[in-house]
């Protein structure tokens, strides 16, 4: 991923807009929580929006973008069953739909690495 000024902050902006989804559209993410979670998947897909918000304002902030970029690559691998339960259960979808829950399961890996790389540039190492 790019190292450059931006992406801590276009890292941000991603996180920011995943965070305001699950606040406007919280039943699509409903479907993704896992079963063998307690409680209700509304509150974890509004537990997720918020942490995601956090992490966000974590990384705009130069003091704060070191641990908030850290905790963004664990957020993403914590995640990870969430889309693989999305797969899972689009199997049976259009294919359009079928693909687009596939691709998501590679797509954690790049995004791990961009959060890694970014708490990496935020220490002062290359």
């Amino acid at each position: 991923m790019p190292r450059s000024e931006r992406s801590p902050l276009l890292l941000a902006g991603l996180l920011a807009t995943a965070g305001v989804a699950h606040f406007a559209a919280p039943r699509q993410f409903d479907a993704t929580i896992p079963k063998m979670l307690p409680g209700s998947a509304r509150t974890w897909t509004y537990a997720s929006g918020a942490v995601e918000l956090a992490l966000a304002a974590g990384l705009v902030t130069r003091r704060t973008r070191p641990v908030a970029a850290r905790a963004a690559a664990a957020f993403f691998v914590g995640v990870f069953p969430a889309n693989v339960k999305m797969a899972v259960d689009w199997r049976h979808r259009p294919a359009p739909l079928r693909a687009a829950a596939v691709a998501r399961l590679p797509l954690q890996v790049p995004l791990v690495l961009w959060a890694r790389g970014v708490a990496r540039n935020g220490e002062g190492r290359s």
